[in-house]
């Protein structure tokens, strides 16, 4: 039988990966519409907009793949620091600049938009970051290789 703390890590992974799964889907699914979107960010942050492309394959790859592999618990330490990494410069170019412009014209909703954005993206970062530090519990292909290690120390001994 499981216990709660590793059912609860669980049901965290899959909480904390779901937006990220679900945002690099939608960046290979709707590419062309984004490119758009993206580029007048790249342009705005003075990003050369010639980045879109690999920009969006770069944060496809990190939201999908770094999602996926904390879902399955598979190098999940690793995937919440890569993720947590990549969104240090997402959060600064496309919510705190776009809050501070936002602020700067007197445009109340989008700053409140972009601040809240902003402090979601913390708030992701920080549950990335206590994953990383803590790991991703026995109800993950990392748990189960950890236990199985350690079973085998212990028949052996």
């Amino acid at each position: 039988m499981e216990s709660l703390h590793d059912v609860m890590a669980l049901v965290g992974r899959i909480l904390l990966a779901l937006i990220f799964v679900l945002s690099g889907l939608g960046k290979i699914i709707h590419l062309s519409t984004l490119v758009g979107m993206t580029s007048a960010h790249f342009t705005n942050a003075g990003i050369p907009p010639i980045l879109v492309y690999p920009g969006l394959y770069l944060s496809a790859v990190v939201e999908l793949g770094g999602g996926l592999l904390i879902i399955i618990g598979l190098k999940a330490r690793w995937a919440a620091l890569a993720i947590f990494l990549w969104l240090i410069p997402v959060t600064l170019v496309f919510h705190f600049a776009d809050y501070r412009q936002a602020v700067q014209e007197h445009q109340v909703m989008n700053a409140v938009i972009q601040q809240i954005m902003f402090l979601k993206n913390l708030a992701m970062m920080g549950g990335l970051l206590v994953l990383a530090a803590m790991g991703p519990g026995g109800l993950s292909i990392d748990g189960r290789s950890s236990a199985t290690g350690l079973n085998m120390a212990r028949h052996a001994a």
